[in-house]
């Protein structure tokens, strides 16, 4: 997406905004972004900076408790994901929430498909995705979402499934099942997020989970040159004036022959 004038029209006096994420205040800039929390090592441009600025002022997310993620592999588009269990968080935090159920579907070796509470896939069933239903206090109908596994299992550039895929996949899919259940229960609070299960192309194991803490650096007045010494200046003789008498014959010839 292109921002040309608006861009620059659009930047915040000194380049910092401040806005609160829960009980934090958060200062923010294009310049924290692009220094402190890109992950996937591409080089993001201003445009996704300032997209990503504006998506945690708008969502009071703070990126540097790695509630959101601005992520650029190479030359690819930025991709901005929310944290882990960002969206159970927010749903905690509202009054008509009434709780969810979650699991994965799966099919048996008689091939009747089922679908199962949690994430327990036995020995001998094939995952096919999962499922989940969010509860809202006064609706008689929950939301409900359910995902193809194949959709979005996450592979390498080889073709093979991610670390996270291979080890965890009823985990995974259960998580993206419940996240887009969420997302359509709340849509004023989770509207155009997405958390990383849900992008195949984004690598969970290049999300840091550890807080960036950026330590402030008070500028130090600068150093004064210590004072030299004052160089001795070089004494010049003093001059008399003195009136020159020139000697008489008589004074010559005195001084010669006595």
């Amino acid at each position: 997406m292109a921002v040309n004038n608006t861009l620059a029209k659009a930047q915040p006096q000194g380049g910092v905004v401040e806005y609160q994420a829960g009980t934090e205040t958060v200062s923010l800039s294009m310049e924290d972004i692009k220094r402190y929390l890109v992950s996937g090592g591409g080089n993001i441009t201003d445009s996704e900076a300032f997209l990503f600025l504006n998506l945690c002022r708008h969502q009071h997310l703070n990126p540097f408790l790695r509630e959101a993620y601005c992520i650029k592999y190479g030359n690819n588009p930025a991709q901005m994901v929310v944290g882990k269990d960002t969206f159970i968080k927010r749903a905690r935090h509202r009054a008509d929430f009434d709780g969810f159920k979650a699991g994965v579907v799966v099919q048996n070796r008689n091939g009747d498909v089922t679908e199962r509470e949690g994430s327990f896939c036995a020995p001998g069933e094939q995952l096919l995705g999962g499922w989940a239903k969010v509860f809202i206090k006064g609706m008689s109908t929950p939301y409900y979402s359910a995902v193809d596994w194949r959709e979005y299992a996450q592979k390498t550039k080889e073709g093979k499934l991610t670390s996270m895929w291979a080890s965890k996949p009823t985990t995974m899919i259960r998580k993206v099942a419940l996240s887009q259940a969420l997302r359509e229960a709340f849509p004023d609070d989770m509207g155009g997020l997405y958390e990383p299960e849900e992008i195949n192309s984004v690598n969970m194991e290049d999300l840091p989970e550890s807080p960036v803490i950026v330590q402030s650096v008070e500028k130090q007045p600068p150093q004064q040159k210590p004072q030299e010494a004052p160089k001795p200046q070089k004494q010049e003789p003093d001059v008399i004036d003195a009136e020159v008498v020139e000697p008489s014959e008589d004074d010559v010839a005195a001084s010669l022959f006595g």
